[in-house]
């Protein structure tokens, strides 16, 4: 048994109502280093969220079925879980005043694999979780 345990995985919670952009995101995310869980929406991914721990990552689309948008999310986890990375993303709606917390960051619908690598460079730099 070695002495020089791994660290624990970086974790992303990917919230996205539609199948296929649900798969790329977290294809994206896994191609990053992060060990991806995938939920249909806003409101499943509260709720495993209150349930459990360990998640370094939001990465949300806006859209969804249910009561809450990814803006509405994005506002919990930030008032709930500070520790949290957010990242918001949409093709169709753009951020208003006050849809995201302060250190969340929003990126348009399509997106490059390089934007968001980018954007999660820029989350780390100002205090994002990284375990």
């Amino acid at each position: 048994m070695s002495l020089d345990a791994e660290p624990p995985p970086v974790v992303a919670l990917v919230a996205e109502d539609e199948f296929l952009l649900r798969m790329e995101a977290a294809d994206t995310l896994a191609d990053a280093g992060y060990k991806v869980l995938e939920v249909a929406s806003a409101d499943a991914a509260l709720r495993y969220l209150q349930e459990k721990d360990g998640i370094d990552l939001l990465f949300t689309d806006v859209n969804m079925p249910g009561k809450l948008n990814g803006f509405d999310l994005a506002r919990e986890v930030a008032l709930h879980w500070p520790e949290i990375m957010i990242v918001v993303c949409s093709g169709a709606a753009k951020p208003g005043p006050g849809d995201l917390p302060p250190k969340a960051r929003f990126i348009d619908k399509p997106y490059s694999a390089g934007l968001v690598e980018q954007v999660l460079r820029e989350l780390q730099a100002v205090g994002g979780s990284l375990n």
